[in-house]
């Protein structure tokens, strides 16, 4: 009997161990899956955030020598400085100018071309959509120039118009991907249901297809907004000196000033940016920025 007692404690024993090391095993992983993400995340934050910070304090720094961790004295003359300059606010005025008439083209050139490729089968269909990513695949410098060598044929260098076009090849694939998978996100039933009912081909489009698809359109026409403002390499190889955008007033800014004026014009440049993703916020975490990337 001793032994049987015995015997059973033993398999009891060795029950209770074998469901005790799952236990520990599961801890000990989920304890490391939590310090290897907090430790990513304050990687991230230090080389995201960090930055940010650095050029923030720049900004409002009179003076700033090493080793201090702070600058020595503090000032708001560079704010003054930029914002007063004559010539940055032309710059302003022009990137304003531009970026809402790429936007515009952009929008009329490629919105029939995103609803072709969502709606219509066609020989090479796919072929086309992925080759609009070539304006992204090289470096972007390389492209400028060879642009650049045909707009000097055709008269359209430090131009107007040679900005535009240089600037709307940065619009092509956002304001095509994105509202191609906005339409073709939008159900063929209730088109056909408005059809059904008498409604004409543009009616149906009005009312049903375009108002369904709007969110898509939407983040494209803002990130078109976007790049077109954001754009320097193309637009100071095309408009220098005659037409100096924000971004191509930064390298001016570099070169010629003080590190705290770079930092001021960096913010007001991204200020626009900020307000805007801002306002389409709930559009991109709500999976049309994603949906535009997704072939189908």
């Amino acid at each position: 009997m001793s032994t049987l007692r015995i015997t059973d404690e033993k398999d009891t024993l060795a029950t209770t161990t074998a469901k005790a090391s799952p236990l520990r095993y599961d801890r000990r992983t989920a304890l490391t899956k939590n310090i290897v993400s907090v430790v990513l995340f304050l990687f991230l934050l230090l080389i995201i955030v960090g930055p940010l910070v650095v050029l923030f304090i720049w900004a409002f720094a009179g003076s700033w020598f090493y080793p201090a961790l702070l600058p020595q004295t503090w000032t708001f003359s560079w704010w003054k400085q930029i914002l007063l300059n004559g010539q940055i606010g032309q710059s302003i005025e022009l990137s304003f100018i531009f970026a809402p008439i790429v936007t515009v083209l952009s929008a009329v050139i490629c919105l029939p071309a995103s609803y072709a490729f969502a709606r219509f089968k066609f020989p090479g269909q796919r072929t086309f959509l992925v080759s609009l990513f070539a304006t992204n695949a090289f470096p972007k410098m390389g492209l400028y120039i060879t642009m650049a060598g045909l707009l000097y044929a055709f008269g359209l260098m430090d131009t107007f118009w040679g900005v535009v076009l240089v600037q709307l090849l940065n619009t092509i694939v956002v304001m095509t991907w994105i509202p191609s998978a906005a339409f073709a996100a939008v159900p063929r039933e209730l088109e056909d249901a408005a059809r059904d009912a008498g409604a004409g081909m543009w009616t149906t489009f009005w009312r049903v297809t375009l108002p369904m698809a709007r969110s898509g359109i939407m983040v494209a026409l803002i990130l078109a907004f976007l790049a077109s403002l954001d754009e320097a390499q193309g637009t100071f190889l095309v408009g220098a000196p005659d037409y100096i955008t924000m971004p191509t007033q930064m390298y001016t800014l570099v070169a010629n000033f003080p590190q705290q004026a770079a930092a001021v014009f960096s913010i007001v440049l991204s200020i626009p940016s900020f307000v805007l993703l801002l306002l389409v916020r709930k559009h991109i975490i709500g999976g049309s920025l994603a949906a535009g990337f997704r072939l189908r």
